[in-house]
């Protein structure tokens, strides 16, 4: 019939329809952010035939590499050789002189090792066919990035440029620190004022103290690691004082002045501390200032994050976001995660998700703090009939050691299902540990299950099994 086309005519200008709508873009996917996220997407996207570019303005690999998670537990390692020292005399070692530290072959080394990863992704960039733009990237538009004075067509954009300490102002505020910073001193001071009640501060004030730095942990609030089972974080809190971190709750810092010998802070108890150093881990805030998010119709939360739906897209559908930027869960996992499921959104059969519920985390304080599920606070507020099992003991090294680090292990039941509904543990080898209970949660496992399991002995995990008597 006149005015009607057949089916080799509708092919024949699906085709012309598709050439000339993918000719209309540049790329497929521009990354905006080279942290663990964007880098995964990327890569994925790329592996499907997708033509993909990434930006990154400051360093490959993004804070979980550079100035957090990596660098944080080189440190850390670090910090617990002078107990480890000590525990060696009962095992019959003697040290012929007293250890000293270098603190620039410590950060040196550490610095050689986040180069050699910084490496590793460029290398994942390149090889996955990818182009990297070493330049800061701006959103111009619902489909136009620029970077190095360029412009760009993107079909979709994914900002994935991840968080930044926040370091709130006050007078003297500029003599303060953040944990970017940390990592990269000219010099260890005598005395640091860590402020914060929060995992970065609480680990920082660990990392400080084992080197030998006089540390105060300075907390406005009346706990430390409010988010994360009472129980347990005060445990982290009396372990963290018998290591001989000077901790003030309920306090605050009305004023930083420069002195001649370093910095004085003023307490809003009327006190003054003297220090060399004073770092404020206070919370970080999305990364997206001056971003461009305002040339499309991205909605932000109040705290700067950016919202996004279930599939990660923002209320623009060309622009997508995932990650700390987004601040669901910060946690590099979660952000791997995250660029999986989206990819599988945008380019594979869309049937991918993520589940917030059960992600094991640890905070590597000292003590140290490995948990999943859920704290009794939450599960007294979600389930009518919980039975709580806890162990405290002192662990197998010190009993030579001479130390007084001990273990506390903590499994939080619902009785109507017998399901482990959370799973927590303060001391050595939490991390290692809780990794393995995060499975058995993600699996259903109730407490029958861990009673059934044999434990490994002479192990501090082999308690996880061996719990049989409620503590209340």
């Amino acid at each position: 019939m006149a005015g009607h086309l057949n089916s080799e005519q509708l092919n024949h200008e699906q085709l012309n329809k598709e050439q000339l709508d993918s000719e209309q873009y540049d790329y497929d996917l521009f990354v905006i952010g080279a942290g663990s996220g964007g880098v995964r997407a990327a890569r994925m996207a790329a592996s499907k035939g997708k033509k993909v570019a990434v930006a990154e303005e400051r360093y490959l690999g993004g804070t979980c590499v550079n100035v957090g998670c990596v660098p944080k537990k080189l440190f850390v390692y670090a910090s617990q050789f002078p107990e480890l020292f000590h525990a060696s005399a009962g095992y019959g070692w003697s040290v012929p002189a007293q250890p000293t530290l270098s603190w620039a072959i410590l950060r040196d080394n550490k610095t050689a090792e986040i180069e050699r990863l910084n490496g590793i992704y460029n290398n994942l960039i390149d090889n996955s066919g990818a182009d990297l733009f070493d330049g800061r990237a701006t959103i111009a538009g619902p489909h136009l990035v620029t970077v190095n004075d360029k412009a760009y067509r993107a079909r979709t954009i994914l900002v994935a440029t991840g968080g930044w300490p926040y370091i709130p102002e006050f007078p003297g505020s500029e003599h303060a620190i953040s944990s970017n910073e940390m990592f990269f001193l000219d010099d260890l001071p005598k005395t640091a004022v860590v402020v914060g009640g929060g995992y970065i501060a609480v680990e920082f004030a660990g990392i400080l103290n084992g080197l030998g730095v006089e540390t105060h942990l300075v907390y406005r609030g009346p706990n430390l690691l409010k988010s994360f089972d009472r129980e347990m974080s005060d445990k982290i809190k009396d372990g963290m004082v018998a290591k001989g971190v000077n901790i003030h709750l309920n306090t605050e810092i009305n004023e930083i002045t420069k002195t001649s010998t370093g910095l004085s802070v003023a307490l809003n108890n009327q006190s003054d501390m003297q220090a060399g150093l004073v770092l404020y881990a206070t919370g970080r805030q999305a990364n997206t200032a001056g971003l461009g998010l305002e040339t499309t119709a991205a909605v932000m939360a109040k705290n700067g994050s950016v919202v996004v739906d279930d599939n990660f897209c923002t209320a623009d559908p060309s622009i997508y976001a995932l990650g700390d930027v987004i601040d669901r869960v910060q946690l590099t996992p979660v952000a791997i995660q995250e660029a999986m499921v989206l990819v599988d959104h945008l380019y594979g059969e869309g049937l991918a998700r993520i589940d917030y519920s059960d992600i094991p985390t640890a905070v590597f304080c000292q003590p140290e703090l490995g948990t999943v599920g859920l704290s009794e606070e939450q599960a007294r507020a979600e389930y009518q009939d919980i039975a709580v099992y806890v162990s405290d003991f002192k662990p197998m090294l010190q009993t030579l050691g001479g130390g007084a680090d001990r273990i506390t292990m903590k499994l939080i039941v619902d009785n109507a299902t017998d399901k482990v509904i959370g799973c927590h543990m303060v001391g050595e080898h939490a991390a290692e540990i809780i990794q393995g209970m995060g499975i058995a949660l993600k699996a259903g496992a109730t407490k029958a299950h861990f009673d059934a399991t044999v434990g490994i002995h002479p192990s501090a995990a082999e308690e996880f099994v061996t719990m049989r008597e409620k503590a209340r």
